[in-house]
């Protein structure tokens, strides 16, 4: 069977799902001339994340072109990428900042 998926550009780190996919799934992401080969670890719900290449601990997370946040820890290709191990950059609205 294939799932939808869509990845934007070809430096992202991390692809979204069109529709929900079991793990275990072997999917092929082509994203412009590049192909990548994924074995998802997690179940992943329509319109979520996972990734497409290792993202390193700190390391920027990409989603169509543009860093949407910083890992948390070691993600490995194949992982629901949200967050639980994804800590955004933007505001997120459920943190004060206190000024001194």
């Amino acid at each position: 069977m294939s799932y939808k998926t869509v990845m934007m550009r070809p430096q992202d780190t991390v692809a979204t799902a069109l529709e929900q996919i079991p793990a275990g799934v072997k999917l092929t992401v082509q994203c412009q001339d590049h192909t990548f080969d994924v074995e998802l670890k997690d179940e992943i719900q329509f319109g979520h994340k996972f990734a497409v290449t290792p993202i390193k601990q700190g390391e920027d997370i990409l989603k169509y072109g543009e860093v949407i946040g910083v890992s948390t820890g070691e993600i490995a290709v194949g992982e629901h990428v949200h967050v639980h191990n994804l800590e955004g950059k933007r505001g997120r609205g459920d943190r004060v900042v206190k000024s001194t």
